[in-house]
């Protein structure tokens, strides 16, 4: 184990220090991050364990989405996913030409960024963006491996194996329920129940126990969860450590490091672009071992796997793969990851190394904007699927904190309490500042000294780019943040405000306007440590937001459809659930309606008009509460601004924007 002990402590990078007894930690707002929150009437969520261990506190996070005006409840046919197109074969055009564009949102409470000269802090920091997806299936319940938000807040199943039953695989039949949210498939949790634990690893003076029912400690036990408490069907051990040394179904989007030095190992060493090796055993989806030599000497074959963009299934042999010429896209014949089929090589698109640059800046302790007052993002390339397939997906942002008090690249198992008292840091430890004084406790945790905490999306789906959507075009995407309450009902997470409040383009850019949001967001008691309620216009418990132009941002009154230069300067490129060649008027009243109305009279179209349609509410009550939206292409140079007319409330609250065309 030594060998191997050393080799993981060179990969674990950031061995993720800090203090104890934090609050609130990382919000993601564009796209909605969920905090393991569901449906919930209540200010806090129900289940902390439901999918992921975020390390937040119980508040923050966002109701997944209702596709119309009532409450999907136990319907996940009702639930709404984001819709976001992907790029086109960008790789092949110049620039950013064929690219579609989703600014990430966050905020995160113990600071980052920053260099010790002109912005020190009080802390090391890495933030790694990621995101899985799948083929998008026919059935909105989902098949028992499909990605999906779930019916209620309980956590999946699983029946702990013991020595008898390990291959029984009526275990994942019994334990995987439709109902419940699934993002990492019952295998992956089940082969990190069952495979032995990184020895090699720093874990302080914590004491991790054997795993229920086996004579062996394993990747579900770490520092930071010495005990093996599960969160869905997440690897506590690939959680907190990237990166990781075995393979992982997540795909590395950007590492945002505390220092630009770090870029080459993340890169180098990203599952993007390294393959890792795995034990493999009979074919089966798990084994105990992790070094080749324990692989082998128990008759198991130590096997090199890749990540992929996507598998090429119709590429049968390596000649055919790797002679493909696709977008720019590279193939390879290896063997996946996750293989379906008897871990044998088959084709696959392979990715790009992560983007790695240093961190935005960010004010410790305080959940807010960084430097210039502008909100904690990062512009995401969508990426382009060759296979032009619909994916379904989802979204995680690592927030890793760090402080100096000992070196995280070479501290190991060698300084762990398992060898008496050399670690360097201690459990609430006493500290003399003078001789024969009376001694200090100081408040460490050492299973949070040095953490991760983590946000993840509820399930969007990344969609091919239509006819209509030129695959040269650039495509940005245009959200709505925050929810329901006032600032101190929603902390941690923010009030209603378009996503980016500032867009600048360029002439002939496309923009996707599109919203999601909540029926039975009512944030009621309890409390926990903040304040109830759900401040707010229109009926209680509901999100709705909508847009009409403004003349100017420092106003609060929409302009007259008859004196606005907006629709003037727009082509409809494609719209959700209504025509594409939808006039001015018609556009108009479909995003002042969210959707409610599709056109202005009933020559435009039928059944949806303004004319035939029965009347909607003036706060917006009976519109639906996500709008899959417009594609509009800017045909005119101009600044453009616009509104939500419920949501902005002069004094109080401010939910307007504004796209720069130039």
């Amino acid at each position: 184990m030594g060998p191997m002990g050393r080799r993981a402590v060179g990969v674990v990078l950031t061995c993720l220090l800090c203090l104890g007894g934090v609050a609130s930690d990382i919000y993601m707002h564009v796209p909605r991050g969920c905090n393991n929150r569901l449906n919930e009437e209540t200010a806090t969520r129900t289940n902390a364990n439901r999918l992921f261990d975020s390390q937040n506190n119980n508040r923050g996070g966002y109701n997944v989405g209702d596709k119309g005006s009532t409450a999907a409840g136990k319907n996940q046919a009702n639930q709404y996913r984001m819709k976001y197109f992907q790029s086109g074969p960008w790789k092949t055009q110049s620039g950013d030409n064929g690219k579609t564009f989703l600014n990430i949102e966050w905020t995160n409470q113990h600071g980052c960024g920053g260099n010790e000269d002109t912005s020190p802090q009080k802390q090391n920091c890495a933030l790694v963006l990621q995101y899985m997806c799948q083929d998008d299936v026919d059935s909105p319940e989902g098949t028992d491996d499909s990605l999906r938000n779930g019916a209620v807040t309980t956590t999946p199943a699983y029946a702990q194996p013991n020595k008898n039953n390990v291959n029984n695989e009526n275990r994942k039949d019994n334990d995987v329920k439709t109902d419940r949210g699934l993002h990492e498939k019952w295998d992956w949790y089940n082969k990190c129940y069952l495979r032995e634990r990184n020895r090699g690893l720093f874990v302080a003076d914590q004491k991790l126990a054997n795993t229920k029912n086996m004579d062996y400690s394993s990747a579900i036990n770490t520092r930071q969860n010495p005990t093996g408490n599960r969160y869905g069907y997440e690897c506590p051990e690939e959680r907190d450590y990237f990166p990781y040394w075995h393979p992982s179904p997540w795909v590395d989007i950007a590492v945002l490091a505390d220092s630009a030095a770090m870029c080459n190992h993340y890169q180098t060493k990203s599952f993007n672009t390294q393959p890792y090796h795995e034990c493999i055993q009979n074919n089966q989806k798990w084994s105990r071992y992790i070094t080749e030599k324990m692989c082998t000497d128990n008759g198991g074959k130590w096997t090199l796997l890749h990540s992929y963009l996507e598998k090429a299934k119709d590429k049968k042999n390596q000649g055919a793969c790797e002679g493909t010429k696709t977008a720019g896209l590279t193939y390879q014949w290896a063997v996946a990851h996750d293989s379906d089929n008897n871990y044998q090589k088959e084709c696959l698109v392979k990715l790009d190394a992560p983007d790695c640059r240093e961190a935005p800046w960010s004010r410790s302790n305080h959940l807010g904007n960084g430097m210039d007052g502008l909100p904690l993002s990062y512009k995401w390339t969508l990426p382009h699927f060759p296979s032009g397939k619909e994916k379904r997906c989802v979204f995680r942002i690592r927030y890793n904190i760090s402080t100096d008090d000992y070196d995280p690249y070479n501290t190991d198992y060698n300084q762990n309490d398992e060898f008496p008292k050399k670690s360097p840091v201690r459990q609430n430890p006493y500290v003399y500042i003078m001789k024969q004084v009376t001694p200090l406790r100081l408040a460490i945790n050492t299973a949070q000294y040095g953490r991760v905490f983590q946000d993840r999306s509820h399930v969007f789906n990344l969609v091919p780019r239509e006819n209509s959507l030129d695959a040269k075009a650039k495509v940005y995407n245009l959200n709505v943040r925050g929810k329901r309450g006032n600032i101190v009902q929603v902390y941690p997470a923010v009030e209603y405000d378009f996503a980016p409040n500032e867009l600048r383009i360029k002439l002939g850019d496309l923009v996707h306007f599109q919203w999601t949001g909540s029926n039975s967001h009512k944030n009621g008691g309890n409390g926990g440590d903040g304040q109830a309620g759900a401040a707010g216009e229109g009926k209680d418990g509901t999100d709705r937001n909508n847009l009409v132009e403004m003349l100017d941002r420092s106003g609060n009154f929409p302009v007259p459809f008859e004196n606005s230069t907006l629709w003037d300067a727009v082509e409809v490129v494609w719209i959700y659930h209504g025509k594409k060649g939808l006039g001015k008027k018609d556009l108009a009243i479909n995003m002042a309606s969210s959707g409610y109305y599709q056109c202005a009279d009933k020559s435009s179209c039928q059944g949806d008009s303004v004319e035939t349609k029965g009347k909607m509410s003036n706060v917006l009550d009976n519109a639906p509460a996500s709008y899959g939206g417009a594609v509009l292409k800017f045909t005119k140079k101009g600044t453009y601004h616009f509104m939500c007319t419920r949501n902005n409330s002069f004094s109080n609250r401010s939910q307007k924007a504004a796209i720069i065309v130039g």
